[in-house]
């Protein structure tokens, strides 16, 4: 419980060296239990910490959650207790049971279950599912790249389908 605490009033102190990093309508410090109850409106733009129990705004940040939306063009690092979501993403998505990205995501997820519409980077979980594909590696038991029809027939820039353990496009 005192770790908590610290922890807390750490980031409360931090909010005023992020106070230079705003840019016309973001803020730096963001602290929500669930999008329509926080500090700042789920519009505003967060370059900085959010913390939250669910949060979601557009954001340039470090976010800590159980439940963590991310919505516009957001970028940074999202540990979710629980889960990730995002429209689109750029950085990594770190959560138990899920990492979910409607529009297009760069970087690492890493979940027991990772989707992501558009594909750029790496995907670790039990379950893997990519739409398509740029460029993108899928680790786990099931990895499923839908945008890869033949399997083996570009290899070893593409792998198949759906594969167990490992899959890429390149």
């Amino acid at each position: 419980m005192k770790k908590l605490v610290l922890v807390l009033i750490a980031c409360f102190f931090a909010t005023g060296a992020f106070a230079e990093t705003k840019s016309a309508g973001a803020q730096g410090f963001q602290l929500s239990l669930i999008p329509d109850i926080a500090i700042h409106s789920k519009a505003t733009h967060i370059k900085g910490v959010s913390l939250g129990i669910w949060g979601e705004n557009p954001q340039n940040a470090l976010t800590l959650g159980i439940v963590n939306g991310s919505t516009g063009n957001s970028s940074g690092i999202s540990l979710g207790l629980l889960a990730n979501y995002a429209e689109s993403y750029e950085g990594a998505q770190i959560a138990w049971i899920a990492n979910y990205t409607a529009v297009k995501f760069t970087g690492l997820q890493w979940a027991a279950f990772n989707y992501a519409e558009r594909l750029n980077g790496i995907q670790l979980g039990f379950v893997n599912f990519a739409e398509t594909s740029d460029k993108g590696v899928q680790v786990g038991f099931i990895n499923i790249m839908n945008n890869t029809k033949l399997w083996f027939s570009n290899f070893p820039d593409e792998v198949a389908p759906v594969m167990p353990f490992v899959n890429w496009r390149f």
